[in-house]
């Protein structure tokens, strides 16, 4: 009786802690019996589907939340872990709502979802790894059908050398990586993360062994000098997918790097320290600089992202847990931001084809809140009050500055002052530049209304809800 008693439990408990991953692999193979069977032929059906379904995947990620491990520790959730994943579900749905003016048209809108769906399983997957096997085979699911779908607009070239060199920058950092990891296990007998810790020393080649790790995160999160792929992929594919990158993609290595690479790192702080430094005044340096010579706006945004995560490391440095709450509320901004502007410069592309920011010029004059949305979003980005991006980065220096290094402080405020040039370059081409024939009026879908406002929601009044930062600061105790 009592072993009938722990086999249902732990089927229970396998249903409960897993219930993210199950719930989206349901959705993909929806879509996937839809797809063998004809049962859809028309574009708009299946997208509506599809948001319905993100959408109840999006609620269900607050209900039955509980704390546990499965698979000998290689898989562990918590209340965080659970915020997390609802985070990157909830950037997807937006991706999905703004992506229809896109899709619509498109021949192959069901794979699109299957290929989306499926590197998000692979990232919480990652996220809730507690082993370095899981995570790389985590790793491994995200990032092959996101070289796919960076390839999704078949008949433009660009877009299929953007899926070439992300897929061999890629395969380089995994190499790398494994490396590392094998190293790891080499010196430490161990891939288990929570016995890694106690094991790691000042022992060179374990430090060589987490510096190649180390090197794997910084190309996925496209820090400096491992962010030379980002640009090129971002302009190269098709807009929705860039926002997926910039958003999604980032995000769920943020969250990695923060539960996996801090604790390896515990035992040798000044090292960590150390890396961490140059990366943050090389990452949030020179993607400011690289960001002012941009007339192509996807590129554009390639860089202010790469700037962006400068600013989230140099939270992580604090090495607290007041700098993991900032960092985790800043994606939050974050999301709501970048969503903004690319939103509307999805509705943009999929009616114009026109990307650049000349092109921008004048816009204004026939789209008078689609020029409003993208500059609030770009305020944001740019941490300006009263918009909540000003609050996330300042949890971001005030988490950097509880280290006492007022150099690497000094650095980034000054970043910020030269940040703002650029993001105001654009609001200046929408609002004051003229232009012959500037862009004619945008018609704006009901799904893309909903993500817009959505966004500008979040970017208005994410800021001045302080309970959402304590409730992200409740989960870290």
């Amino acid at each position: 009786m009592r072993e009938e008693q722990l086999v249902i439990k732990m089927n229970t408990d396998f249903f409960i802690l897993l219930k993210p991953e199950l719930s989206l692999t349901f959705i993909i193979f929806i879509l996937l019996i839809i797809k063998v069977s004809d049962g859809m032929n028309k574009n708009s059906s299946i997208i509506h589907l599809a948001n319905f379904l993100l959408l109840i995947n999006f609620l269900l990620g607050f209900i039955g939340n509980a704390t546990g491990t499965l698979f000998s520790d290689m898989y562990h959730t918590n209340g965080l872990i659970a915020l997390e994943k609802n985070i990157l579900n909830f950037g997807t749905l937006i991706i999905s709502l703004q992506a229809y003016e896109w899709l619509k048209n498109h021949k192959h809108v069901i794979e699109f979802y299957i290929l989306m769906l499926t590197t998000l399983l692979g990232m919480f997957f990652m996220v809730s790894s507690g082993n370095f096997l899981m995570f790389f085979l985590g790793l491994e699911l995200a990032s092959i059908p996101l070289a796919a779908i960076v390839n999704f607009d078949l008949e433009k070239i660009k877009s299929s050398e953007a899926a070439v060199k992300m897929i061999l920058s890629s395969a380089f950092a995994s190499c790398i990586m494994l490396f590392g990891i094998s190293l790891v296990y080499g010196t430490t007998g161990t891939l288990n993360f929570a016995e890694l810790p106690a094991l790691i020393t000042n022992n060179p080649l374990q430090i060589l062994a987490l510096i190649f790790v180390f090197t794997g995160f910084a190309f996925k999160l496209s820090a400096v000098p491992f962010h030379l792929w980002t640009a090129d992929v971002y302009e190269g594919a098709p807009v929705p997918v860039t926002a997926y990158l910039s958003v999604i993609s980032k995000a769920a290595m943020v969250f990695v790097f923060i539960s996996i690479l801090n604790p390896l790192f515990e035992n040798v702080p000044t090292v960590w320290y150390n890396m961490l430094f140059l990366t943050i005044v090389l990452t949030i340096t020179i993607g400011n600089l690289f960001a002012i010579r941009q007339n192509n706006i996807k590129r554009f945004l390639a860089f202010s992202s790469i700037s962006q995560v400068g600013f989230i490391l140099l939270g992580i440095s604090s090495g607290n847990t007041m700098g993991v709450s900032a960092s985790v509320y800043f994606l939050i901004v974050y999301i709501f931001s970048n969503l903004g502007a690319f939103g509307v410069i999805a509705l943009v592309a999929a009616q114009t084809e026109k990307e650049n920011i000349s092109n921008f010029k004048g816009f204004y004059k026939n789209n008078k809140t689609l020029s409003w949305i993208i500059t609030i979003a770009l305020f944001s980005l740019a941490g300006i009050p009263p918009t909540s991006g000003f609050f996330g980065k300042m949890f971001l220096v005030t988490a950097g500055a509880s280290k006492g290094n007022y150099v690497l402080i000094i650095i980034a405020v000054l970043n910020m002052v030269v940040s703002l040039y650029y993001y105001l370059r654009v609001v200046k081409a929408i609002f004051v530049d003229e232009n012959e024939t500037p862009i004619e009026k945008i018609e704006s879908n009901l799904y893309s209304k909903i993500a817009l406002y959505i966004c500008m929601a979040g970017v208005i009044f994410t800021g001045f809800a302080s309970v959402l930062y304590d409730y992200i600061n409740s989960l870290m105790q």
